[in-house]
């Protein structure tokens, strides 16, 4: 019961980059999708949620306006879309559910 993360690297302040999520182990469309972040020495915190029919969405005060959670059932995955991006968004960044293990994540390094 895994997610692999996807889509991380290095990108300029302002850039953009759209991180993915594939499923394995579970019937993904049921259960709700979390994406987390942990930057160096910081704990891992909240960035975006998403509904098991991807109805709803939550985002942590940092993401609202610019990142966008959204996920594809059909492809059991779930994406990150970050637009914006700045310094402070540079983190391993992982998606997990109640059921699955936490991954090996995607490193995203926002830097000029």
């Amino acid at each position: 019961v895994q997610f692999v993360e996807s889509g991380g690297g290095l990108v300029q302040p302002g850039g953009s980059l759209r991180l993915s999520c594939a499923a394995s182990g579970f019937t993904f469309s049921s259960y709700d999708v979390t994406w987390y972040r942990q930057a160096p020495g910081k704990e891992r915190e909240l960035v975006a949620g998403i509904s098991r029919g991807g109805a709803f969405t939550n985002y942590a005060t940092f993401a609202k306006g610019r990142f966008t959670i959204s996920r594809d059932n059909a492809k059991n995955t779930v994406y990150l879309q970050m637009n914006s991006l700045k310094p402070e968004d540079t983190a391993v960044y992982y998606c997990k559910n109640v059921v699955s293990n936490w991954g090996q994540g995607t490193q995203v390094t926002v830097s000029s």
